[in-house]
């Protein structure tokens, strides 16, 4: 992808609400299923991962754990939320 459409996809995402919350539980089944349903309506999908998410790996680690299980692209990664893109 290149720096233009990636510049243009990130101002895209400071408009848009988190669709998803990663709560305690972490990365279940059911919240990847949650994710890719509104990944095929949206295509550009904001997730949040609150507090309470146990994440050793840090936010980095989880939005490539969910790229990596909805075959999407990390856009952003800013402070809690992670922006997704198919």
């Amino acid at each position: 992808m290149d720096k233009e459409r990636l510049y243009k996809l990130r101002s895209e995402a400071t408009n848009i609400k988190p669709i998803i919350n990663v709560g305690k539980g972490g990365i279940t089944d059911q919240l990847i299923m949650e994710l890719k349903k509104h990944i095929k309506e949206r295509h550009l999908v904001k997730v949040k991962v609150l507090k309470s998410a146990s994440y050793e790996d840090g936010i980095d680690a989880i939005a490539e754990n969910l790229a990596e299980a909805t075959r999407t692209t990390v856009i952003d990664v800013r402070g809690s939320s992670v922006v997704l893109y198919r």
